[in-house]
């Protein structure tokens, strides 16, 4: 068994090191753009006059990031060869997203918008498995050109993870849809030309059957934004919703109309690992920032990392990070040898394992940075309580842990399907 990570993969770490140094530092660095970075970062990226939206130079920043990273052929990396991607395996994205967070906050992996140099554009994939000639034909240039873009709106109001109870519905209407309800958590739909909102038309509450997805326009008669809610990290674009009598054409509907959730789980194995690997990578940075500060503070004269009390907490993460560092892996290279039938039966829970866990460690990291680094450590001249306050959504947002942890259960005590007992 070879645990080495491919020679391609590691020298193509090296290739987006140099691209980072080359490109993106120094447009972080030009024209005051690095306010974006530092302890005045919400006030920089926060429109607090627009409900607290992002502000547009910052926006403006992030395109021209992306837009670079593009040129060079690195944002597209996770895509098929035929849209411009490398055709980038699971593994090469996890290896990838972790080494970039490793790397603290900055302009090549900011948190806002999961903005970064390898993109992951998962709506592409979406309309290339479920789309008709004619939807392919027309979004997928769109949204790689970055003309279109989608949000996404299955959360609602009174329903996060029981899906498949939502109040939204569609109903026939001529030669279309009408669509009444409303969504929450529709995240950069600030932007977005579409939204992806998922309505029952038919079928019994509880049904995943009956479910589908509309592509509806956002600039959609009855198409409203109610309010954007301010989170526990700013800026924010993450609107409630309502949809008044809004209609769409038939063909306005992505993939099965009977089976919308299939569209809406299609990435989740992918989005939920690659998020592991992030959060991974930010844990072991502020592990890494607090075990250097500790060498070199000294109280009372000698170097806080003589004390077993700063040690064994830091040994604890770092050997977690250790061991999430090999499932994660592991996992993600699995992945890429089965079908995707294939990884919702046999590795949903060792997905599910490395998110949870991953997105805990690294506000557990970010906790204990915080402490060794003492005030400064609290305060906004450090990062830490920003990857904090960032990261802890990870815990409720992309499956709730708990969710997590229930498919853990499901699968090792045999609930629903047959279980196995195996590491």
């Amino acid at each position: 068994m070879d645990f080495n990570l491919p020679a391609e993969l590691t020298a193509y770490l090296v290739e987006l090191d140099e691209f980072i140094e080359r490109e993106i530092k120094p447009l972080e660095r030009e024209n005051d753009n690095i306010r974006f970075f530092d302890h005045r970062r919400e006030w920089a990226r926060t429109d607090f006059e627009r409900g607290g939206l992002p502000r547009h130079e910052w926006e403006a920043l992030l395109g021209e990031m992306r837009r670079r990273a593009d040129r060079a052929g690195h944002f597209r990396y996770a895509l098929p060869r035929e849209y411009g991607g490398k055709d980038g395996t699971n593994l090469g994205m996890a290896v990838i997203r972790e080494h970039l967070a490793a790397k603290g906050l900055g302009l090549h992996n900011d948190l806002q918008n999961e903005s970064s140099i390898v993109g992951n554009l998962p709506t592409v994939l979406m309309f290339r498995d479920f789309g008709t000639p004619e939807q392919k034909a027309s979004f997928i240039p769109g949204i790689l050109e970055d003309k279109i873009r989608i949000a996404f709106g299955l959360t609602e109001p009174n329903h996060g993870s029981d899906a498949t109870w939502m109040e939204t519905r569609a109903v026939r209407d001529g030669d279309g849809w009408r669509i009444t309800g409303a969504k929450m958590w529709n995240t950069g739909l600030h932007v977005a030309t579409h939204d992806f909102v998922f309505a029952r038309h038919e079928g019994r509450d509880g049904s995943p059957r009956g479910i589908g997805c509309f592509i509806v326009p956002t600039n959609s008669a009855g198409f409203k934004i109610e309010e954007y809610l301010w989170t526990f990290n700013m800026p924010t674009d993450h609107p409630r919703i309502s949809l008044t009598d809004v209609w769409v054409p038939a063909d306005a509907i992505l993939g099965d109309p009977q089976d919308g959730l299939a569209v809406a789980q299609h990435f989740v194995h992918e989005n939920r690992i690659r998020q592991a690997a992030s959060s991974l990578g930010a844990a072991q940075f502020c592990i890494n920032e607090a075990v250097k500060y500790a060498q070199e503070r000294k109280p009372f004269g000698k170097a806080l990392a003589t004390n077993q009390a700063i040690q064994w907490p830091l040994v604890e993460l770092h050997t977690e990070a250790a061991m999430l560092r090999t499932l994660i892996h592991k996992t993600a290279w699995e992945m890429d040898r089965m079908s995707k039938p294939e990884v919702a039966e046999k590795l949903s829970d060792k997905v599910a394992m490395c998110n949870y866990r991953a997105n805990r460690l690294v506000c557990e990291a970010a906790d204990r940075a915080m402490q060794v680094h003492g005030g400064i450590g609290y305060s906004r001249h450090k990062p830490f309580e920003h990857i904090y306050r960032h990261h802890r959504r990870y815990r409720i947002t992309e499956g709730a842990e708990e969710i997590q942890m229930r498919r853990v259960a499901q699968i090792l005590f045999g609930f629903g399907r047959k279980g196995r007992g195996e590491g």
